[in-house]
C-alpha cells in the first residue's frame, strides 16, 4: 500500500513538473495532481497495454518512438477525464510524457525499483 501511494505521489510530481515547465500543460492544484496521478496509473494499467498492442506495427516501424505518442495520448486521456488538468495539443502532450517519464524513472531509482549499473570491473 505504501509503494502504491509513493508511485501515485511520484506520478503527481511528474505531472507537476510538466505543468511548471511545459507550455500548454496546466494543473489547478495538488488535489488535481494527486487525482491525476491516480488516474494516470489506472489508465496506464488498463488502456495503455491495449493501445500499445494495437499500434505495435507503427511502433516497430518508428523504432519505438511512437510510444511517446501513446504516452502523450494517455496523459491527454487523463486530462480529458479530469477537470483542472489541461494539455493543449500533441506536442505539449509528448513533452509532458517525456518529463513525467523522467521524473517517474528518477522516483523508481530512489525507491530502489530500478537498478542502475555504472560499470563492472
Amino acid at each position: 500500500m505504501i509503494r502504491f501511494i509513493l508511485r501515485l505521489l511520484i506520478a503527481a510530481a511528474g505531472l507537476w513538473v510538466a505543468a511548471r515547465i511545459v507550455p500548454g500543460v496546466t494543473a489547478d492544484g495538488w488535489k488535481t495532481l494527486i487525482i491525476a496521478g491516480f488516474l494516470l496509473g489506472v489508465v496506464n494499467a488498463v488502456v495503455r497495454p491495449v493501445v500499445t498492442l494495437l499500434t505495435l506495427p507503427l511502433t516497430i516501424v518508428t523504432l519505438g518512438l511512437f510510444l511517446l505518442v501513446v504516452n502523450a495520448a494517455m496523459i491527454g486521456l487523463v486530462a480529458w477525464l479530469l477537470n483542472g488538468l489541461a494539455v493543449d495539443g500533441l506536442w505539449a502532450g509528448v513533452q509532458a510524457a517525456v518529463v513525467t517519464g523522467v521524473v517517474s524513472w528518477i522516483g523508481q531509482v530512489l525507491l530502489g525499483e530500478v537498478q542502475v549499473q555504472v560499470g563492472r570491473e
